[in-house]
């Protein structure tokens, strides 16, 4: 089964902690939800897309809150909850759902989803497009995630209409953006020199030059196949090379990938796709045109002791 969304966790959360009425923390919740409503352990370790938090926990985490601004639930203090007197109004009713059609009849709560869908519409100038299965973490790194795929796509398109010297310019740069081949400059005079061979230039895989990298770069619109592959680890084998990058703006072949997950020099396959990925995490080509930090409560900030 799939992660539930934060709505389904909010009756067996809130039934938690009806059941002995003490106070419990979000780790233990999650630990008694995961195993209440058969979450895997592959499922409780999945990502949301920035990689920073667990998708359970996420969802756990903001069930708490909704359940708690509703006032279903008390926080004694942070990380924690415990059940409130009208909790167990609401469980006493025995509802076969509590989610947000239900949380809306308290008026703390119609003004703490008033307040937010408001802030929302003032930032963006937009309705918000954010389901209610979604948390607001969710529903962020959703459109990020979409912003950052419609501008890999128009920066591959750009890529691809730029001149051959245009482009080597931009492998150079890409490479050495990535802490390959020391300087601009040395990088500059080591890829597009020679040209033969299957081999399109040699850089320094460190500042110190204690390892190199043969290169491999092709403005192709197509799909890269694995007889390309094997002439480029043919001139790998004639150098004597342990390492290469093979870069395209096209595709490459599974018949390619399989063929480089079994042969001996290591051989690094950079697809358009991957290429506009890269340029976008090392600031190549791109300008910043605004940013968000989501931040939390200093709980050290409060302390007074």
């Amino acid at each position: 089964m799939a992660v539930p969304d934060f709505q389904s966790l909010m009756l067996p959360l809130l039934q938690m902690a009806a059941a002995d009425q003490k106070e419990h923390s979000l780790q233990e919740a999650r630990d008694w939800l995961a195993e209440k409503l058969h979450v895997t352990e592959e499922e409780r370790a999945l990502l949301l897309p920035s990689g920073r938090q667990a998708v359970f926990n996420n969802r756990v985490a903001w069930a708490k809150v909704y359940l708690q601004r509703a006032g279903l639930l008390a926080s004694p203090k942070r990380g924690h909850f415990q059940i409130a007197p009208r909790g167990l109004e609401v469980l006493a009713t025995k509802p076969q759902r509590v989610d947000i059609k239900l949380l809306d009849q308290f008026p703390e709560f119609v003004e703490f989803r008033t307040k937010k869908d408001t802030s929302d519409h003032e930032q963006t100038g937009t309705e918000t497009t954010s389901t209610d299965h979604e948390t607001p973490e969710e529903a962020l790194e959703a459109s990020y995630s979409r912003i950052r795929t419609d501008l890999a796509a128009d920066l591959l398109e750009r890529v691809k209409k730029t001149s051959p010297a245009f482009f080597e310019t931009l492998v150079v740069e890409l490479l050495v953006k990535m802490g390959y081949g020391g300087s601009r400059k040395e990088a500059g005079k080591a890829i597009g020199q020679s040209g033969d061979e299957g081999i399109d230039g040699v850089i320094n895989e460190d500042r110190l030059g204690l390892d190199v990298i043969y290169i491999q770069a092709k403005k192709w619109a197509g799909t890269v196949g694995r007889p390309e592959i094997q002439k480029f680890v043919g001139a790998l084998h004639g150098k004597r090379a342990k390492k290469g990058v093979f870069l395209t703006t096209g595709t490459f072949s599974s018949d390619a990938k399989d063929y480089v997950s079994h042969i001996d020099p290591k051989v690094v396959l950079i697809d358009g796709r991957q290429l506009a990925e890269l340029m976008i995490d090392f600031d190549l080509g791109v300008a910043p045109v605004a940013s968000y930090q989501v931040k939390r409560s200093d709980s050290d900030y409060f302390g007074e002791e």
